[in-house]
């Protein structure tokens, strides 16, 4: 974990951050980085409180072209709303063109992503977490199949998630080097932190083999208790893992303009634990996840990510079915046959029914109990391409931080919509009560290997402490970085320029007039072996006057942060946070 150190409040537009409390004036006045041109860092931003609604038309799965607009209707909370601007999007006929990647200079580095230019970009997501090893190797063999056939200039991103978020390939239309990530060992398949390797045995089993071993009902009844403790504190691990994992997702792809499909493919988790009468405490093990999983529902609506849920496991059979199953309870008890098909049933409709919460808010569809997992993609990467976008202006006054649902009505056809079925009404840049921003965002974007925070757009620059840029700064004594006392051989310093789009942080004006905000800076570096090997954070309190703070929006905030490493190849990770709300 990064700690918080306490703030350093600065007024003018430029800063250097070095050591404990270290601060001084940099040499160059605030501009735009003049190593990238001003035209590929240009960001279009909007305040029009304005509602985007993104809606697939389908019949039989097949998606409908060429719907007028006077037949689509739109409600909010029941009223009915007027329609301001309506768009509709088709999959592309001819290949779209690659990613547009600007090549930056040398040591100079961006967070901005790179992705088409036009047309609906694809994630694919693996969850190793919640799907069993056997159902990841069918994956993995289906999507390697699926790329040699992919349609021609189908965008696509890799992301793995087994003990954390990981990407594996960016984005690109070159299906080669989406099949070479898929065989990057962070991506084949692996068992998961959060799934027993083993058979759980069934309840009357478990009991018949202790009363078989002469022991007390009590002693029974507290194992198994036990039992379902320990299985819902691993439950509870793995739906905070999962959900953590797709707001980061949401927050990597809320700077990527347009509609945004995750295909998630996941053994999934419950989103409830019922209440179990055969147990000592039947309302100890019982969990509701469905607030959690709205409000994660909501970061993806609000980044325009829908979401494309498929049941990695595929078919599954009732166990009675399995070869394995062998059914040892008591027959003067009713036996365990039907018993633990019921059982089997509840649990699986339990853990799809997540999928189909999140899939259902964001405008996607799941696809579960079937084997063909690459038609399942196909499908969605077809289907999520081609799209209307309804927008309407909400009712005045609607800034209440509470949750708004909407509803399409399409005149005749008999359809299937889907699209994202509300919003929270909140405060542009703000916490609210449903998402007050998490403790530790800053120190979890920080891991080596997760996907860069998209929020606050920055350019970093690199530079070694005998660049002619930093010569003539007002530059701080003593070590640099928290971990500096501890490196051993010759010691080099570094100097990381950063400059800032403002536009990510939520400002708030003073009575004064001023333009305040709470801003985290971290930069850290990694070994070979991805160990930390000096890491500097530290919190900035930015007080802007009305002058500064316009012109700092035109261009960019730029500050210096300066740290020491010993010889060597390093990998440093560079976060910029709002404090406020979060934001990365």
């Amino acid at each position: 974990m990064l700690p918080h150190f306490s703030k350093v409040t600065f007024i003018l537009a430029s800063v250097l951050i070095s050591g404990p409390g270290g601060v001084g004036q940099a040499a160059a006045p605030p501009s735009a980085p003049s190593s990238v041109p001003a035209a590929d860092l240009t960001v279009l931003h909007t305040g029009a409180n304005l509602v985007l609604v993104d809606v697939v038309v389908t019949d039989r799965g097949n998606p409908i072209h060429g719907i007028d607009r006077s037949r689509f209707h739109i409600f909010e909370d029941g009223r009915e709303q007027t329609v301001t601007s309506f768009d509709e999007h088709q999959s592309a006929k001819a290949p779209n063109a690659a990613p547009n990647v600007v090549k930056p200079p040398p040591n100079t580095f961006s967070n901005t992503p790179a992705y088409p230019e036009s047309g609906v970009v694809n994630v694919l997501l693996l969850d190793a977490l919640n799907t069993p090893v056997a159902s990841q190797m069918d994956l993995h063999r289906q999507m390697i199949d699926y790329l040699g056939k992919i349609q021609p200039g189908t965008s696509l991103a890799i992301f793995t998630l087994a003990s954390r978020l990981r990407l594996v390939e960016g984005f690109t239309t070159d299906p080669s080097r989406l099949a070479r990530a898929l065989q990057n060992p962070k991506a084949e398949p692996q068992q998961s932190v959060g799934l027993d390797p083993g058979t759980e045995p069934s309840s009357d089993e478990t009991l018949d083999e202790f009363e078989n071993a002469h022991i007390s009902a009590f002693a029974v009844a507290s194992l198994q208790q036990f039992t379902a403790d320990v299985a819902a504190f691993q439950i509870d691990r793995r739906v905070r893992m999962t959900l953590e994992a797709l707001q980061e997702l949401a927050r990597y792809l809320s700077a990527i303009p347009g509609r945004k499909n995750l295909i998630w493919f996941s053994g999934s988790f419950p989103i409830a634990l019922d209440p179990d009468d055969t147990l000592m405490s039947p309302f100890q093990a019982m969990r509701d996840y469905s607030d959690d999983a709205r409000e994660t529902a909501d970061l993806l609506s609000a980044a325009r990510v829908a979401v494309y849920p498929v049941d990695a496991r595929g078919l599954m059979p009732l166990p009675a079915f399995e070869a394995s199953y062998n059914s040892t309870g008591n027959p003067a008890k009713g036996g365990n046959i039907a018993k633990d098909n019921s059982k089997f049933m509840q649990k699986t409709r339990n853990e799809q029914a997540t999928m189909q919460q999140i899939a259902e808010q964001t405008g996607g569809q799941e696809y579960v109990n079937t084997n063909g997992l690459k038609e399942a993609v196909a499908n969605a990467v077809e289907n999520g391409s081609s799209y209307y976008t309804i927008a309407y202006v909400p009712p005045v006054d609607k800034m209440d931080g509470q949750f708004h649902k909407i509803q399409l009505r399409l005149d005749a056809g008999g359809y299937k919509l889907a699209y994202r079925r509300g919003y929270y009404a909140d405060a542009p840049g703000k916490p609210s009560a449903h998402n007050p921003g998490k403790p530790g965002t800053i120190a979890e974007a920080a891991l080596h290997g997760m996907p860069l925070a998209t929020q606050i757009l920055l350019q970093a620059r690199v530079l070694p402490a005998t660049d002619p840029s930093i010569q003539g700064a007002n530059l701080p004594s003593g070590p640099a970085g928290e971990m500096a006392a501890t490196l051993k051989g010759p010691v080099s310093r570094i100097f990381v320029e950063l400059q800032m789009d403002l536009h990510g942080i939520a400002f708030e004006q003073t009575a004064e007039g001023a333009h305040r905000a709470d801003v985290e800076f971290a930069v850290i570096a990694y070994g070979a072996d991805e160990k930390r090997v000096n890491y500097l954070a530290r919190g900035v309190e930015l007080n802007l006057k009305t002058e500064q703070y316009a012109q700092l929006m035109a261009a960019r905030l730029p500050a210096i942060l300066a740290l020491d490493l010993p010889a060597g190849k390093f990998a440093l990770r560079i976060v910029v946070a709002d404090r406020a709300t979060n934001s990365l």
